[in-house]
């Protein structure tokens, strides 16, 4: 009897990938990641193991929105005090925190369990041009095929 072969967390091999998030927009380049990143990109993919690989994307104060989401998306915090509620337009998080403007895009597409925050820590987002990972040899990776 053939049986489907499952992926163990010991046999997985990573790779390291750079993406450009200069003009590419925020959502597509946060499904194409999180698919990364899930290893769902993989024949060995197995949804209960972490098979996913690193990300690092680049410029990503240069991602586009579409439409009028710059002035109508609102992200909403509450400190859980009285009077706490704090907002902030999606372009004004992306013009301040372009790093976390772009991670939480993504971590929003991962599953919400301790799977879900192990992925993550793959995840490198710089604003400019510069990343500190060159001792990895990460692959260039071109999202515009890919989409």
């Amino acid at each position: 009897m053939r049986t489907t072969p499952l992926a163990k967390a010991s046999e997985v091999e990573r790779k390291w990938y750079v993406i450009d998030g200069e003009d590419v927009v925020l959502g597509r380049l946060s499904s194409v990641v999180a698919s990364i990143l899930r290893g769902k990109n993989k024949p060995t993919y197995t949804p209960n193991v972490d098979t996913g690989d690193n990300v690092i994307i680049i410029n990503a104060d240069k991602v586009k929105l579409t439409g009028k989401k710059a002035k109508g998306k609102i992200y909403y915090s509450h400190s859980d005090h009285p009077g706490g509620l704090k907002s902030i337009s999606a372009g004004e998080k992306r013009a301040t925190k372009p790093e976390l403007f772009v991670e939480d895009s993504i971590r929003g597409m991962l599953p919400k369990n301790s799977l879900g925050r192990q992925e993550i820590m793959k995840l490198h987002v710089y604003a400019g041009p510069d990343h500190k990972h060159q001792a990895q040899n990460p692959e260039e990776l071109d999202i515009n095929k890919l989409i």
